[in-house]
């Protein structure tokens, strides 16, 4: 494989790999060093990444991989030291940014629901290639996803009806 090929199918992922890194880290300088070390990863075993058939679903696999690895060995106390300051961030935000909102949700949720959502509604993958990615069953994926996006919109409303009494009392 040549370097503009590699260009063209490796590294041309790392903006959705940094993504889905960020989800699972909480932390930008994190998801940045876990893409990093993959794509050198990559670079050194480029000839064999030829023989894979999907590299986009070998790439966030491995993110994945890399990096609940991360935070079950040395950076666990980061991670929750990041998680801890985002869910407290969350509660002493007043603004009327939804999205904003809508992300901290996102953070809050169990690990495989946040991956599955973000997979499917930010990153735009079919239900079979997250099934692949996170090796889990198509229907585990689905279920995952209705429960995410149940949290999210019970989260919603509670926001909306906190802020409707803020308004009228």
């Amino acid at each position: 494989m040549t370097h503009a090929i590699f260009k063209e199918t490796v590294f041309c992922l790392k903006d959705e790999m940094y993504r889905f890194a960020k989800r699972f880290v909480m932390s930008s300088d994190e998801a940045e060093d876990i893409v990093q070390d993959l794509m050198i990863k990559f670079w050194q075993k480029k000839e064999e990444l030829a023989t894979f058939g999907n590299l986009k679903s070998y790439a966030m696999k491995s993110v994945k991989n890399e990096c609940l690895n991360r935070l079950k060995h040395h950076d666990v106390k980061m991670g929750f030291a990041d998680f801890q300051f985002h869910r407290s961030e969350l509660y002493q935000i007043e603004t009327n940014n939804l999205k904003d909102q809508i992300l901290g949700f996102i953070r809050q949720l169990p690990e495989k629901q946040k991956a599955v959502i973000h997979l499917k509604d930010v990153e735009e993958y079919e239900i079979s290639e997250i099934a692949k990615m996170l090796e889990m069953e198509e229907n585990a994926v689905r279920i995952n996803l209705m429960r995410a996006r149940q949290k999210i919109k019970e989260q919603i409303t509670q926001l909306m009806n906190y802020e409707n009494r803020q308004i009228t009392g």
